[in-house]
């Protein structure tokens, strides 16, 4: 596996993401903390969101760029549709998805267009460059995971995470 692939999917950086994600209750997922903007459900439906759209990107599809942040997040329809199992299913899904187009190296450098934030051009980027932007959009929201988990006492998850 490639490191990009393993960025994805891996312990490149930290634990694995579906080490993340393991082991936790609808209760703890949909728990508020005070002074944090997003649940952890939130934030990891905000990874599979944006995961979704690499997807479509890196498939041709312009899927467009959300008009406003919070259309990147659920809205209560949304939360209350999918469980969080369900949720987290979908995530690593798209999440081996993406990495696999991490592993086809023939399509690395390809050109694709990704749509930008209203108002501004289509950008035009490689299949890896896209890659490499959602791994870092990742890790950063997957360690926000981390740290929600650590707020509730519920780190490191039975599969083992680094506790630095």
């Amino acid at each position: 596996m490639n490191e990009l692939a393993q960025a994805l999917i891996g312990d490149s950086y930290a634990a694995k993401p579906a080490h993340i994600v393991e082991g936790l209750s609808d209760d703890l997922v949909h728990k508020k903390i005070p002074n944090t903007p997003h649940t952890i459900y939130e934030e990891l439906w905000h990874i599979a969101f944006w995961q979704q759209v690499t997807l479509d990107w890196v498939q041709g599809i312009e899927t467009p760029f959300p008009d406003k942040p919070s259309d990147g997040f659920p809205s209560e329809l949304e939360t209350a549709s999918e469980t969080w199992d369900q949720l987290c299913k979908r995530f690593l899904q798209t999440a081996e998805q993406a990495a696999a187009s991490a592993r086809d190296t023939r399509r690395l450098d390809e050109p694709i267009r990704c749509p930008s934030r209203p108002g501004s051009p289509v950008r035009i980027m490689s299949v890896r460059d896209q890659l490499i932007s959602l791994a870092s959009h990742n890790a950063y929201h997957l360690g926000r995971i981390v740290v929600l988990r650590q707020l509730n006492q519920a780190w490191p998850p039975a599969s083992g995470g680094y506790s630095w």
